[in-house]
C-alpha cells in the first residue's frame, strides 16, 4: 500500500474527523478541533498504526473532504 485514503468531514460542533480503511477490517480513526491539528493527528495516527510493522506503513495520505449540503426543494 502506498497511499492511505482518509474521509473527513466537519462535525456539528465545527470538529473534524478522518476515517481511513488500512485493510478489510481496519481501521484508523482520529479527530482534531481546526484542520491543522486532524492533519497532525492522522500523522501521529498514521505512525502509532503502523509502528511495529514499519514495512506496511504507506507513503502518503490523501484528505478526501466530504460536505454535505442541503437544497431545499419547492413543494
Amino acid at each position: 500500500m502506498n497511499e492511505l485514503v482518509f474521509t473527513v468531514e466537519q462535525e456539528d460542533d465545527g470538529g473534524y474527523v478522518a476515517s481511513a480503511e488500512v485493510a478489510p477490517n481496519e481501521h484508523i480513526t482520529t479527530q482534531g478541533d481546526t484542520l491543522e491539528e486532524l492533519r497532525l493527528m492522522i500523522l501521529d495516527a498514521i505512525e502509532c498504526h503502523f509502528f511495529d510493522e514499519p514495512s506496511r506503513k504507506p507513503q502518503t495520505a490523501r484528505l478526501h473532504f466530504v460536505k454535505d449540503e442541503i437544497l431545499p426543494l419547492a413543494g
